[in-house]
């Protein structure tokens, strides 16, 4: 993963994605790409002429330039390589668009201005529409230590499988992995791959996985998901997104959605 592309926006949110995409950085010595995109679509009701948007411009563009120099400043004392790149625009398009060339995107759990608990839209079409892996960093995360080890959502999906190639660099220098199975009825038909061949497919490149059967007990996939990962002190849970259809997901409340709503780790999504 030698070119990362980190979402940059003042939000609760920064600080923690900023060292995480730091501390991946320099684990495999990579390049950072800092966006920035300056949106101008304020919803402004009456305002049939564009007075208020035409007002509130230049405090946006303040409030952006002063916000870039704090983080230039913090990145001046790190030993990283980055980059700035910065749009004005809508922030989902711009990263879609800059994604070709990168091998990781890292982005909050939120949409921009988003307060209350819900899937981000944003993360929904990174996921769904670029072949780059996205990496969801929850606010209150310190760091991600290369080495702790990390928890693969398996149920031999092609979504799982798709995460799971994604993932093979952070796997590499994690100390542990475990592929953790927790298998519903509805998922068994789509069991396209013995769980035992995601554990072979990683020996190829020198990772030894140790193939978990997690007990639901009840719990949503996702909880019982993220149990598991935090008894094993892992830093990162990755798995699948979207396994079901997107519409589907969003009505009956999919493994995805409920992860990307309370997010107890960072997750490394790849569809």
């Amino acid at each position: 993963m030698k070119s990362i592309l980190l979402h940059v926006e003042d939000d609760e949110g920064m600080e923690a994605r900023l060292q995480v995409a730091m501390d991946i950085a320099r684990a495999h010595g990579s390049h950072i790409t800092c966006l920035q995109v300056v949106s101008y679509e304020i919803f402004a009701p009456g305002d049939f002429y564009g007075s208020a948007m035409m007002a509130v411009i230049p405090q946006l563009k303040e409030a952006a330039g002063n916000f870039r120099k704090k983080i230039e400043t913090d990145l001046a004392n790190e030993d990283v390589q980055w980059e700035w790149q910065c749009y004005d625009g809508v922030a989902t398009s711009k990263l879609l668009e800059r994604s070709a060339l990168n091998d990781l995107i890292v982005v909050g759990p939120r949409d921009v201005g988003q307060r209350v608990q819900a899937p981000s839209s944003m993360i929904a079409e990174l996921a769904l529409r670029t072949s780059v892996p996205v990496l969801v960093v929850p606010p209150e995360t310190e760091r991600l230590d290369p080495e702790a080890p990390i928890l693969v959502a398996w149920n031999n999906s092609s979504e799982a499988c798709a995460a799971l190639r994604a993932s093979v660099p952070l796997l590499r220098k994690s100390s542990k992995v475990f592929l953790a199975i927790i298998s519903e009825e509805k998922d068994r038909d789509r069991h396209d791959f013995p769980p035992v061949e995601g554990a072979q497919y990683l020996s190829r490149y020198g990772v030894h996985a140790e193939v978990l059967d997690i007990p639901r007990d009840g719990a949503h996939v996702s909880d019982a998901l993220f149990a598991a990962a935090k008894a094993r002190d892992c830093g990162l849970v990755v798995m699948g997104a979207y396994g079901h259809s997107r519409l589907a997901e969003f009505l009956l409340g999919g493994v995805t959605r409920k992860s990307l709503s309370e997010p107890q780790l960072p997750i490394l999504l790849a569809h």
